[in-house]
């Protein structure tokens, strides 16, 4: 089992958009779904910064993830144009291993 965690900070306004596109069952989940490999997403929000956000994805391991990176790059780039416009930043804190 691997996780993959984001911080995000997220534009003014646009967190109401941003948890439903980015939440457990946001678009984004939508895609992840398509690969078996894919267990969950969880989304925290900062409670000292409320625009800072941390998702956490869980996916049964890294080579499962690539590929489904490579079969779902055209949607995934897609997806993540659509959503620029709801981030100031958007940081990949890594791919951690489950211990």
């Amino acid at each position: 089992m691997i996780t993959i965690v984001w911080q995000f900070e997220v534009a003014p306004g646009a967190e109401a958009e941003f948890e439903k596109h980015y939440g457990p069952e946001g678009t984004w989940v939508q895609l992840f779904r398509r690969d078996a490999a894919f267990r969950r997403t969880l989304l925290f929000r900062d409670r000292e910064r409320p625009n800072r956000y941390v998702t956490v994805d869980r996916w049964d391991n890294l080579s499962s993830y690539d590929t489904f990176r490579t079969q779902f790059a055209e949607e995934y780039r897609q997806i993540d144009a659509q959503m620029e416009a709801l981030t100031v930043s958007e940081v990949k804190l890594g791919v951690f291993d489950q211990v």
